[in-house]
């Protein structure tokens, strides 16, 4: 495979990178929000440390608060050298490193996939899909774990394909599960996938080199263990743990609204059971014709499911085929069974990124094992054919990538657009400035990231619960201030929303927009 042809798809991922991200004022969501914000304090020499609390699961004492007790810190610590190299606060520079990774896949994807076919056609369709992803172009310019996540997949099945001739693979191994594990918490998948793939690709070799295993299990183990040793050492500093404390209690959720329960040891074995049988079984039936769902739509493009099943059987035999396969069961399980609401609600498609360089790498041979069959069967000619749906895959998943960007970025499909909730957060820190509302002062908000970066104030969220709990919390927490928007509060706070005056402890302030701002009274 000619160097040009990796040169072309870097460029030209990275100038749709580039181009995406000025339509983007703000990181667009929360999970963005939250790992710039990060970057933002790492960078500014506040270290792992935060004045947000997004949830109460780790029962936090107060702000500030040792940082990422659910979420990886990866994302974060890219941000933060991005912004160290380009200037504090800058938006661009947070994302440069992103950029940079989004413009690497379609490379990656084209390499991979030379690597399983050897064919430079194939391959190079392989590359362009990676280019137009579908719908993960917005996700992988912003301050987000996607585009690491598809990287470091897609780095692993490479690696994979050199397992048996260079002995330092099962090192390089262990770091990309490392750097997996610290991008997400279910990358400690990879580290036994990792060593799983180091056992069969040596479980044929007669007599067994069980020395040689050991070794590459210990080199596996080492890459982890340099990547996330630091990160344990610091978790067992700051929470007593080695795991980051607030992942535990997701267990035993029975909606997803318990993400933000106060106090978090509402959330046990007992209440989980005691929500029925029928229930349990009911929320992981959702998770998974979700998640199937996720399949069919984003890690298929819309439209290559059938090709990508074909692919992978054309390639069964292939270690790294198996290995993408179990990988995906897995993630589909936990993400399914063990984490219903999280993974229906974007832990599935977070995490399957991780598989979707294999995907796009495998989809255009299935197709060829389609137009073999059609050139035998109906007497199609096969270079035309070829090149028609080539064509043809590469520009229907173009358009569906404009599509995705016009409704996700610009928000013209009736969405808002990705910048709109920061405006409307800025719009509400005016309010609360010509009122003479402390700099300081915390807020009680649904998205406390993104109006901590709209407005500097210390954020907290709106808990699960009723005005009781509201106000438990506040008093815990210092909270002064109190925002309700439409459409995204706990169903216990809807009547403070609709019927704003008379509440006790509470001074109805205002509207905003669709924001409804209350003054805590002491």
């Amino acid at each position: 495979m000619s160097w040009r042809i990796y040169f072309l798809l870097t460029v030209l991922g990275l100038a749709l990178a580039v181009g995406m991200a000025s339509l983007q004022p703000a990181p667009g969501y929360m999970d963005a929000d939250y790992y710039y914000a990060g970057g933002l304090r790492l960078a500014s020499g506040h270290g792992f440390s935060e004045m947000v609390l997004w949830n109460y699961l780790d029962d936090p004492s107060g702000l500030p608060h040792a940082s990422h007790a659910y979420w990886m810190p990866l994302a974060s610590l890219l941000a933060a050298a991005g912004i160290k190299v380009f200037g504090a606060g800058s938006w661009w520079g947070a994302r440069a490193g992103f950029l940079l990774v989004a413009g690497c896949i379609p490379a990656l994807t084209c390499g991979l996939a030379w690597s399983l076919t050897a064919r430079r056609d194939l391959s190079v369709v392989s590359g362009l899909l990676a280019v137009f992803s579908g719908f993960y172009p917005p996700f992988l310019i912003t301050t987000d774990t996607f585009g690491l996540y598809m990287l470091l997949g897609g780095i692993f099945f490479l690696l994979l394909a050199n397992i048996k001739k260079s002995g330092l693979v099962p090192a390089g191994l262990g770091l990309v599960a490392g750097l997996m594990h610290l991008s997400r918490t279910e990358g400690l998948l990879w580290l036994g996938l990792a060593g799983l793939a180091i056992g069969l690709s040596s479980w044929k070799d007669r007599p067994l080199p069980v020395r040689k295993l050991l070794v590459s299990f210990g080199l596996v183990l080492a890459g982890y263990l340099l990547i996330m040793l630091p990160w344990f050492v610091r978790n067992e500093a700051a929470f007593d743990s080695l795991l980051a404390p607030g992942g535990s209690k997701m267990l035993w959720l029975t909606s997803y609204n318990q993400l933000f329960s106060y106090p978090a040891d509402r959330l046990s074995f007992a209440g989980w059971w005691d929500s029925g049988l029928a229930a349990i079984l009911a929320a992981r039936l959702w998770a998974g014709g979700m998640n199937l769902a996720t399949l069919a739509g984003v890690q298929s493009n819309a439209c290559l499911l059938p090709f990508m099943l074909a692919g992978l059987w054309a390639l069964r035999s292939e270690l790294r085929i198996r290995m993408s396969v179990l990988a995906w069961v897995l993630l589909f399980v936990v993400m399914t069974l063990v984490f219903p609401f999280a993974g229906a609600r974007g832990g599935f498609y977070h995490s399957g990124a991780a598989l979707q360089t294999v995907w796009w790498a495998v989809a255009p041979l299935g197709l060829d094992r389609a137009i073999d069959w059609a050139v035998r069967r109906r007497g199609w000619v096969k270079g035309q054919a070829s090149r028609v749906f080539g064509s043809a895959f590469v520009m229907l998943s173009a358009l569906l990538t404009v599509v995705i960007v016009l409704t996700r970025i610009l928000g013209l499909g009736g969405d808002p657009a990705w910048g709109a909730e920061a405006a409307d957060y800025e719009r509400v820190q005016a309010f609360l400035a010509g009122r003479g509302t402390q700099a300081d002062a915390v807020v009680m908000v649904s998205n406390p990231p993104g109006f901590y970066l709209a407005s500097g104030h210390p954020a907290i969220a709106l808990p699960d619960g009723d005005p009781e709990t509201l106000r438990a919390v506040a008093d815990r927490y210092g909270a002064s201030v109190v925002i309700l928007e439409a459409g995204s509060m706990p169903d216990g706070l809807i009547p403070i929303y609709e019927n704003p005056q008379g509440w006790s402890g509470l001074t109805y302030l205002g509207e905003v927009g669709a924001a409804r701002v209350f003054a805590i009274r002491k």
